[in-house]
């Protein structure tokens, strides 16, 4: 539809700032939207492995492993709920939905991620 042109926001979308934002990215953006948000969640996850295999210690690999997968399960549980995979579950899209709470959990798990790999 083009930028700041979305039908789906205009009341077809319960909340369509939080849960289903990744409809809107779609829409306006299309597939290079799309395939824009996915791969930032997969180089996250590259480099959320890849601190996990350079901690030194178990505390820090189990705590890094931990903080990735959750924010990497919750990415894909919005991403579901947007397609249709699975039924509506009120989980956010980590750094795009709008959500106090969630983008603050979300920031703090990045700011741990980063302490233990610049410590190791």
């Amino acid at each position: 539809m083009g930028f700041l042109n979305s039908r789906q926001k205009q009341f077809y979308l319960p909340e369509p700032q939080t849960d289903f934002i990744f409809s809107i990215i779609s829409e306006e953006f299309g597939v290079l939207g799309v395939i824009i948000v996915v791969s930032l969640f997969l180089f996250f996850l590259y480099l959320g492995f890849k601190i996990v295999i350079n901690s030194s210690n178990s505390f820090n690999k189990y705590l890094s492993f931990g903080l990735v997968f959750q924010i990497i399960v919750q990415a894909i549980l919005n991403l579901s709920v947007v397609i249709g995979l699975i039924p509506v579950t009120g989980v956010t899209l980590p750094f795009l939905s709008y959500g106090g709470s969630s983008l603050l959990i979300s920031m703090i798990s990045v700011g741990i991620l980063i302490k233990i790999s610049k410590n190791d």
